[in-house]
């Protein structure tokens, strides 16, 4: 099941406020999310959402400006990290499908010991 938890920092960027909120989710399963045709491994996973101070208003609002899944290289390519441009609505359903199903148990110790006998 996707658990997911978050912080905020602010940046200034010149003529403009933006502030960045990171979030981890945690896929129980291999996923694959948005457009893409690349199925990502099931683990913790690091969201990025970037949004701009609306100007003008006599309330403090942020209008979002892009969603990164942010997503570490694996054999050949690790020590690589990729921002892999999504929206909140994939994310969304990459989660919920990720609920829906069991979870399993890639090469984890549990999935490798022998069942216990109850008879």
């Amino acid at each position: 099941m996707a658990t997911a938890e978050s912080s905020a920092f602010f940046q200034w960027r010149p003529g403009m406020l933006t502030r960045s909120t990171r979030s981890m989710v945690t896929f129980s399963n291999d996923f694959m999310i948005g457009d893409s045709q690349r199925e990502l491994a099931a683990g913790t996973y690091e969201i990025v959402v970037e949004e701009e101070l609306m100007q003008g208003l006599s309330f403090e609002a942020y209008r979002r400006i892009a969603t990164y899944l942010m997503v570490q290289g694996r054999g050949s390519k690790a020590g690589q990290t990729t921002m892999q441009v999504i929206t909140q609505e994939d994310l969304e359903h990459a989660i919920a499908c990720d609920q829906a199903l069991p979870e399993t148990t890639n090469d984890s110790e549990a999935a490798l010991s022998p069942q216990e006998d109850k008879t």
